[in-house]
């Protein structure tokens, strides 16, 4: 039997990047004899271990130094550099073998930010992951995200009240940045009008948003589960919902691989950036009437311009088709 070709991906965070490669990885490995390896930092192993397509996963720490020998001895033939930073620079120079690399078009982005002058190309993110593999003649197979869920994270329908047992929306409050988040009042607003069973998702820390919007909303269409599930049963409600409402954060993405309806939620960040819902039906929810947006490519903890008008006076004066008496 031939020896199998072994590649080795980097991606080092986060929960949404790492979703944003899984078709690198599917079709990589839909090719014959391919043996992948996948580098990440420990806290995000959970998003690989059942995703059939990873032969091996490596974790990082803090001291990259010891992996390095033990990556050394597995004699990698190619690797595929999907972050593209220092670190990765580093492993690329200590292994020595055929790498690819992803532009992250950091300039071009800089200059939409700063300068609000858009050169940036109308391509996702994925596909520009999946460019990495063109030495390889791997084509895009067309099928979207993957996210495998473990039996043991599956939420079970009957696990929640019995007003969200017959159908329910998943709303995602959580973001790892402010200016990306709708302030409370206004996702209580926006729950308003979803006026239909739904459930908050996020972390523990946003549990307390999600009791503002409860109790303002009420117990009969808000379940605040915010903390009260790791990533993986999130995403089990996620899976199980009927349309997803989202802010710019992993969770959206997460609902792309599921194919849900997505209603995206843009706060200082653009759809522009490339990391839109992907392979899903979506609809973009921002205010393109803003000479100050984009501010970042990532995001901050205040707005800089302190009016947050892109979040605060974003409209909610569309329908929501998939919802009764909301069209």
């Amino acid at each position: 039997m031939n020896k199998p070709v072994k590649v080795l991906i980097l991606r080092f965070s986060s929960i949404g990047d790492i979703v944003l490669t899984t078709p690198v990885i599917r079709c990589l490995k839909q090719q014959a004899n391919v043996e992948i390896h996948y580098f990440t930092k420990s806290k995000f192993e959970f998003l690989l271990t059942d995703n059939p397509y990873v032969d091996k996963i490596w974790l990082l720490d803090k001291d990259i130094n010891p992996i390095l020998k033990q990556l050394k001895a597995e004699h990698f033939d190619y690797i595929i550099d999907l972050h593209a930073n220092i670190r990765t620079l580093r492993i690329k120079l200590a292994l020595g073998v055929k790498a690819f690399s992803f532009d992250k078009l950091n300039v071009l982005k800089w200059l939409r930010t700063t300068f609000k002058v858009d050169y940036l190309p109308d391509i996702h993110i994925v596909d520009r992951y999946m460019d990495t593999l063109g030495a390889f003649n791997v084509m895009n197979d067309g099928q979207g995200l993957d996210y495998f869920i473990p039996y043991k994270d599956n939420v079970e329908i009957s696990w929640l009240p019995m007003t969200h047992q017959q159908a329910f929306v998943a709303y995602a409050i959580g973001g790892q940045h402010n200016t990306k988040k709708l302030p409370v009042p206004r996702m209580t607003e926006l729950c308003r009008k979803i006026n239909f069973p739904t459930v908050l998702l996020g972390g523990k820390e946003d549990f307390e948003a999600g009791e503002e919007i409860r109790k303002a909303v009420g117990d009969e269409l808000i379940l605040n589960a915010c903390g009260k599930y790791n990533f993986n049963q999130s995403a089990s409600l996620i899976q199980k919902s009927l349309i997803v409402f989202s802010h710019d954060t992993g969770l959206m993405h997460v609902a792309a691989a599921f194919k849900k309806k997505v209603y995206s939620i843009w706060g200082n960040t653009i759809p522009g950036f490339g990391m839109y819902p992907y392979k899903t039906a979506f609809e973009v929810l921002e205010n393109n009437s803003l000479k100050c947006r984009p501010c970042s490519k990532i995001g901050y903890k205040a707005c800089p311009q302190k009016h947050f008008k892109c979040m605060n006076e974003l409209s909610f004066d569309f329908p929501i088709k998939e919802l009764p008496g909301n069209n």
